[in-house]
């Protein structure tokens, strides 16, 4: 039975990533602060760790991780955005690939990493039903002790409640919820949530 394609794929225009790519590079030239996401992974992990950037867009988060020492792998499934990050932030491996089919093992990629991070509202660009295959994909793919850190907007395509029906159907557990990167804490009427899961 084949994988349905991502939302992302499916429901977005012509020329979006493009658009997408561009929208990033100009906010950057304009110094934006576009390495949140990227400092939080940095303060749990240890210097020199491995990490997963699952849905990695054009790089952003990946490339700064790398910026900071880390070996980084990043995974898309959009050739464009895998393009545009080999482009713009040498030095990780870029690889296009769905998540919902995630086997780093049988390109080669054998050592397990200490961390993934899905930014960048990953969750809801992929196909419907896929959550729960997605997560448990990346998650297979983190050590015993690593973690799984999840950010999206929860007023979305999926509501937080199926977010967490989907964790617990991949067999990770929730440690801790916040309403941004920056940590702020997490209450009911937030509309983001950066969730930290972990193996049982």
């Amino acid at each position: 039975m084949s994988v349905p394609p991502p939302r992302w794929i499916t429901d977005t225009k012509d020329g979006h990533s493009d658009w997408y790519v561009e929208r990033f590079r100009t906010m950057a030239a304009e110094g934006a602060d576009l390495a949140g996401e990227a400092r939080l992974v940095d303060a749990m992990v240890p210097r020199g760790a491995r990490l997963l950037d699952a849905g990695c867009g054009p790089g952003r988060v990946g490339g700064e991780l790398h910026r900071r020492g880390h070996t980084v792998v990043g995974v898309d499934v959009d050739p464009v955005l895998i393009a545009a990050a080999e482009e713009d932030h040498p030095g990780p491996t870029w690889l296009v690939g769905d998540l919902a089919e995630l086997d780093l093992p049988a390109r080669g990629i054998d050592e397990p990493f200490d961390l993934a991070v899905m930014a960048g509202n990953v969750m809801v660009f992929l196909a419907p039903g896929t959550e729960a295959e997605v997560l448990r994909r990346v998650g297979r793919h983190v050590g015993p002790d690593g973690a799984v850190v999840v950010g999206f907007h929860v007023h979305r395509e999926l509501p937080l409640d199926a977010f967490d029906r989907a964790v617990g159907e991949a067999g990770l557990r929730i440690e801790h919820r916040f309403a941004t990167w920056d940590l702020r804490a997490w209450s009911d009427d937030a509309d983001f949530a950066v969730t930290v899961l972990r193996h049982p």
